[in-house]
């Protein structure tokens, strides 16, 4: 069984990456035969045109990544621009890609909804992340509810391949943890770097403190029984334990937490859980980074050109 995963580098990452996808991805390294984790910085392009920027944003993301415990020993870790198949396989696709499903992508009207400039390469996203999945024959992508859709883009485009040219591509599956499905952020909508609400992963401890501190609440009284499910610092909170801590603290709130103090509360085990984390990033040098990108791609690539091998005989290119 395969398992593939990306992450863009847009910014610094935050708690929805780790719960969304890092840690449902950390448990599938120990289980796959073989895992994929890109850092998908072609698609990046669509939204930062910083140079340096996305230099450092990209490299911030090995960082993290090798922080939290992915092992380049037992995971291929990669830029997607390190693997030129990408976008030759993208092509390939979009010639048979019908138009009429890049228009029902919901990912792409949200964001120009929210103000992102609707370029073609935005448009076409989802292509681009098709070719990333069937690239590599993944069995099982891991995604946020959010990017489910664009892994069932993935399905349609290759049996429609298949279909076309004969049978080529793996059919992925998508898998989404419900629990973790969307994060919250600190506003109620989805955590994003896109609307503002996160909460770092391994940003300054002030700027943490700040975030959470910052969470949106009702106007109940400090002392009032709250509902649990309607807050966001729970929802966050929650995510951290396991089922009896969780029933505990709701149990709390119902009795009348004070908001204030339900937001150290999130703190302090926020701090706690993320500790033994921030304390080996620290030790990282970008020098450890670039190795593990550059020994990632030269094995991503022996499997890019095994599929664009077979893609290229199936259309006539061969």
């Amino acid at each position: 069984m395969r398992v593939l995963s990306g992450m863009q580098p847009s910014g610094q990452l935050h708690l929805g990456n780790y719960f969304g996808s890092m840690k449902p991805n950390l448990e599938w390294q120990n289980k796959a035969e073989q895992t994929f984790y890109f850092v998908a910085d072609l698609h990046a392009l669509t939204t930062v045109q910083d140079r340096d920027a996305l230099r450092k944003s990209r490299e911030d993301i090995v960082l993290d990544y090798l922080a939290c415990g992915f092992d380049p020993k037992k995971s291929i870790i990669y830029y997607q621009s390190h693997i030129p198949e990408h976008t030759e396989l993208m092509w390939i696709l979009m010639t048979i890609m019908p138009m009429g499903l890049l228009e029902r992508a919901v990912s792409y009207k949200d964001k120009v909804s929210k103000g992102l400039q609707p370029s073609v390469g935005l448009f076409t996203y989802p292509v681009l992340m098709a070719a990333d999945i069937l690239m590599y024959d993944a069995n099982i992508v891991p995604v946020g509810k959010d990017q489910k859709q664009h892994v069932e883009f993935a399905r349609d485009i290759a049996v429609k391949f298949n279909n076309t040219f004969g049978e080529t591509l793996v059919i992925p599956e998508p898998e989404v943890a419900k629990e973790v499905a969307v994060v919250p952020g600190t506003d109620g909508q989805k955590m994003s770097k896109s609307y503002g609400n996160t909460i770092p992963l391994f940003g300054e401890e002030a700027a943490i403190k700040k975030s959470i501190m910052g969470i949106v609440t009702d106007s109940k009284g400090m002392n009032d029984a709250k509902d649990p499910e309607a807050c966001i610092i729970y929802q966050i909170h929650k995510l951290f334990l396991n089922a009896d801590q969780a029933k505990a603290l709701a149990d709390e709130y119902r009795n009348g937490l004070p908001y204030g103090d339900a937001k150290k509360k999130l703190f302090s085990t926020y701090m706690d859980y993320f500790m033994a984390m921030r304390e080996k990033r620290v030790k990282i040098t970008p020098a450890q980074a670039r190795e593990v990108v550059e020994s990632g791609a030269k094995r991503a690539k022996s499997v890019a050109i095994g599929t664009m091998a077979k893609v290229r005989a199936a259309v006539g290119l061969l």
